[in-house]
């Protein structure tokens, strides 16, 4: 499955509110994916939340170097097919980081995501974490 920036943070921060779910599925996975985008929008993320910033950078390292974490360093060739994307869906409100989860599912043949973000549903996606 697709680890996305909620996600991360409903399965790392317990005052989550989906903490106890994402916890559940994300040990139950057996492939995690994620993207440098993602997690570029998770440090980010946890920032507004209030998350101390030594507990994001130590997150940051943990994600880096655990083997479990497929992470997918996005190059041109993927930016420009999510920014395609983005030209297609104009009417949408998705962000580069939701287009790049978007266009590498589709590649990968991925079809659930953990995350929060509507937009996964709205692209088809399963999202498996309910606000």
């Amino acid at each position: 499955m697709l680890i996305d920036t909620s996600g991360f943070l409903c399965v790392y921060d317990d005052s989550e509110e989906h903490h106890t779910k994402g916890l559940s599925l994300y040990d139950a996975a057996q492939h995690h994916l994620t993207t440098n985008y993602i997690l570029t929008d998770y440090v980010a993320l946890a920032h507004v939340r209030g998350v101390p910033r030594s507990e994001i950078i130590e997150f940051s390292r943990r994600v880096l170097q655990d083997a479990e974490i497929e992470i997918i360093w996005v190059d041109e060739a993927l930016h420009a097919r999510a920014v395609e994307l983005l030209q297609a869906r104009q009417g949408k409100t998705y962000s580069l980081c939701d287009a790049v989860s978007f266009v590498l599912m589709r590649e990968r043949g991925i079809t659930d995501a953990l995350t929060t973000d509507k937009h996964f549903a709205q692209e088809g996606f399963g999202k498996l974490l309910e606000n």
